[in-house]
């Protein structure tokens, strides 16, 4: 996996070998050189050296595609999941493949760009009695980028604010989910409209981010944040450890009646709503009497408090860091000196216990035992945090008719579930409507499943698994069907185990 891609086409030595010869129709030698046709930046490449992707080298006169064609083999275990992709493989040493257990992906099988020719694999074998048909391939993607989850109740930064990479633009902070932060990066107008220099910032930070690699990232007036998919994000040079329970009136929702016995009234501090027990109707249905307390912000519905602060890195969320700061006041009406009040935060990472004075002055004081526990129980009850981040491109153009030779029936397949798409053997969702708009979670592709080309855009493999019968109703390339024995019998692959997350892709979404 290549980290920094240069501008422009360069020479390396190559380190790994295999995937498919390409066919030499389209060359165009110069001396001892060769011509890649696998993507619009059409390298030289010199004897024993690749291009600028890293991913295509002359091998004694022939382009050949330098990482082996992944395998994946049927995860047998039940009841416990398996070892994942990036801990167990194997260099496959050529004997028969059972049909059935393996499945060949399009990590490292090559491309075909641009697609006027079949696909670098159509592979047919017997799944569970039906005769299966997989095109596989690696797609070329100027159309994609990745959606990013923080789970996190901190600001990082304000919706539609910018989010620099190498100091380049390369997406923005979109709306927030509940608990998470979401950033959108990449995209066709990152990759391609901005200029070169961004374009491959862009890139790499995608390429990075989708082969599980850690990345930083600045947002515009905003967090710095390090970024890496399944693992905690880092903020401003803090690990997140905590994903909110839920906001300040789901909270009272859920614990008010283990505080009603304990406490005259909770306040849950939240960005976005915060709660009041006396108010809220879990309060109301408790019999709390009201206590006569008045939040700074916006009420809402009954113990429903919008904007008490301003977002922030501080109590849930908020930019504050002393909770009384919300309280405008107690009304004399209902309050009186004695009243206890418990402040805490979604995450129960703050809180703070208040007895009322003489004034109706909320004054500090030591929590008492059984409260400690009601707040450990919030905390308890908070998830790890986690960087997701979800692969999204539109495979559409060229890319369809390495499958067939009516492309549009392709997408007219996949979009009535007769034909399955995985990515690297991953299950997708395919977004409704046009094209073949697909997403995946880059944590359940097998590794270095992600590259470039310093087009610049990222290569990801893709593969379309349905019956054979229905595959040469949608005008496949027939006379490109091998069985999986004969389309490796000559090409270096790896053999990766199963993830057993993952569904066996030729059973996932095939329609009947």
């Amino acid at each position: 996996m290549n980290k920094h891609p240069d501008e422009t086409p360069r020479d390396h030595t190559p380190t790994r070998m295999g995937g498919p010869p390409v066919p030499a129709g389209h060359l165009e030698p110069t001396d001892d050189k060769v011509r890649c046709d696998a993507c619009p930046i059409r390298c030289f490449i010199k004897p024993g050296q690749t291009g600028s992707c890293d991913r295509y080298g002359n091998v004694d006169g022939v382009l050949t595609r330098m990482d082996p064609v992944t395998i994946l083999q049927r995860a047998t275990e039940t009841g416990k999941r398996v070892v994942p992709f990036s801990l167990v493989s194997e260099a496959w040493s050529g004997e028969l493949i059972r049909q059935g257990d393996y499945f060949v992906t399009g990590t490292g099988s090559g491309t075909t760009y641009p697609d006027y020719k079949p696909a670098p694999f159509i592979v047919s074998q017997e799944i569970d009695g039906i005769d299966m048909v997989t095109v596989v391939t690696e797609g070329i993607f100027s159309y994609c980028g990745a959606k990013v989850k923080i789970d996190t109740d901190r600001h990082v930064g304000s919706e539609r604010a910018l989010v620099y990479s190498e100091g380049e633009e390369i997406g923005h902070v979109t709306t927030a989910e509940y608990g998470s932060q979401m950033l959108s990066l990449g995209g066709v107008h990152h990759l391609t409209g901005l200029g070169r220099k961004a374009g491959l910032a862009t890139m790499r930070a995608l390429v990075q981010l989708c082969a599980g690699e850690s990345i930083e990232v600045n947002v515009e007036g905003g967090a710095r944040l390090g970024l890496q998919a399944g693992v905690a994000p880092v903020i401003d040079g803090v690990i997140d450890e905590r994903m909110r329970v839920g906001c300040g009136s789901a909270a009272i929702g859920m614990f008010a009646s283990q505080w009603a016995p304990n406490v005259d009234e909770v306040v849950v501090v939240d960005d976005h709503i915060t709660g009041v027990m006396s108010e809220h109707q879990a309060g109301v249905v408790l019999g709390i009497k009201p206590s006569g307390i008045k939040l700074r912000g916006r009420r809402s519905t009954p113990g429903r408090y919008f904007e008490i602060a301003n977002p922030g890195s501080g109590w849930g969320g908020t930019d504050i860091e002393d909770p009384i700061e919300i309280i405008e006041e107690f009304k004399p009406k209902y309050a009186t000196p004695g009243l206890t009040l418990l402040m805490v935060s979604t995450t129960g990472t703050d809180y703070a216990y208040f007895i009322l004075d003489e004034d109706l002055t909320p004054q500090p004081a030591p929590l008492p035992p059984i409260l400690q526990e009601s707040v450990d129980r919030v905390r308890s009850n908070c998830e790890p945090t986690m960087t997701s981040v979800l692969f999204m491109a539109g495979a559409g153009g060229s890319l369809r008719s390495g499958v067939t030779a009516d492309p549009v029936r392709l997408t007219q397949s996949v979009r009535a579930e007769e034909t399955t798409v995985t990515c690297g053997g991953a299950p997708t969702y395919v977004w409704p409507g046009g094209g073949i708009t697909f997403s995946v979670d880059v944590t359940r592709t097998p590794m270095n499943s992600f590259g470039y080309v310093p087009t610049p855009a990222l290569v990801a493999p893709l593969e379309f698994t349905m019956p054979r019968e229905r595959y040469l109703e949608l005008g496949g390339h027939a006379g490109s069907i091998l069985s999986m024995n004969d389309a490796l019998s000559d090409v270096p692959a790896q053999i990766l185990r199963a993830d057993g997350q993952n569904p066996w892709p030729p059973n996932v979404g095939v329609g009947p």
